[in-house]
């Protein structure tokens, strides 16, 4: 579900990215990303720029980084 054009709803987010809603679900648990806006009825949001970081999580992931890895590069701001 698009939300003002340019905010996805968690299933839609996951979509755009390649990934399961689980998947997602799981980098947003260990703090590999986090919602670009919550809601007041706490429904989690994503733009543009989170899609393309959860397309670049699953791109490391998928060349063989253990997402601890890609979580430690992100929080040096290597990522």
């Amino acid at each position: 579900m698009k939300v003002n054009d340019k905010y996805f709803a968690i299933s839609k987010a996951a979509k755009l990215a390649g990934v399961s809603t689980q998947s997602l679900q799981y980098y947003i648990m260990v703090g590999l990303i986090k919602p670009s806006m919550v809601t007041e009825t706490n429904r989690r949001l994503f733009d543009e720029s989170s899609i393309e970081r959860i397309k670049l999580i699953k791109k490391l992931n998928k060349s063989g980084y253990p997402l601890r890895a890609i979580r430690e590069l992100f929080l040096e701001g290597k990522a």
